[in-house]
């Protein structure tokens, strides 16, 4: 970020980019190791820009940016789940994937907002409120594409939170070892749960 833009850009574009800057930055160092200089510096923007859009400050600044990542990152993760026909096979692509991508950015970009979540949880309820939505719109989402095959509505949340809670745990553990092996073992994990969910919804009722 920060490299060959444009003269002609717009306001918008400026927005952007200081959400996008927060977005990498609150994902790498969290809320509280997280400047709004070192946000502007990141996305190449005047410092002065920041109050323009989000008046409310930093607290606004990540409010907006939790919501909007959070949008982003389940519709990146539908998406890829939807790239496999196979459910099961889909799951075990997904966490492969999650591996390769956090290997690639040096065990530093993992959930985009579990890093905030876990700093605010006791400290900030707007920020608090922000990351539970977020995360009950990423479990109502999984539970729509799980009932796909599993037409239990409960079964179908269950997976979904499961999904949800193995991917956040293996995202710490890969990053502390700096090892790719725990996100691949949860996707395993996950994919004999989703497995044996299917096996058991194919099976007639006695």
């Amino acid at each position: 970020m920060g490299h060959g833009q444009g003269q002609g850009q717009d306001r918008p574009d400026t927005r952007t980019r200081i959400q996008d800057a927060a977005t990498v930055l609150f994902r790498r160092n969290g809320y509280a190791g997280t400047g709004l200089k070192q946000i502007a510096a990141e996305a190449d923007a005047p410092f002065g820009s920041i109050y323009h859009f989000f008046p409310g400050g930093k607290q606004q600044l990540t409010e907006e940016t939790i919501r909007t990542a959070g949008a982003a990152y389940s519709r990146m993760v539908l998406a890829l789940l939807d790239s496999v026909a196979d459910p099961v096979e889909s799951v075990t692509h997904a966490f492969a994937t999650a591996a390769d991508d956090l290997e690639a950015t040096g065990y530093a970009d993992a959930c985009p907002i579990a890093t905030v979540a876990l700093e605010v949880a006791s400290t900030n309820e707007t920020l608090r409120i922000a990351t539970a939505d977020v995360f009950a719109e990423w479990v109502a989402a999984g539970e729509q594409w799980f009932a796909r095959w599993v037409p239990d509505p409960g079964t179908a949340r269950s997976l979904a939170q499961s999904l949800i809670m193995i991917l956040e745990g293996a995202f710490v553990l890969s990053r502390a070892a700096r090892d790719r092996e725990p996100l691949r073992a949860a996707g395993r994990s996950m994919a004999a749960l989703l497995r044996s969910a299917i096996e058991e919804a194919g099976r007639p009722s006695e």
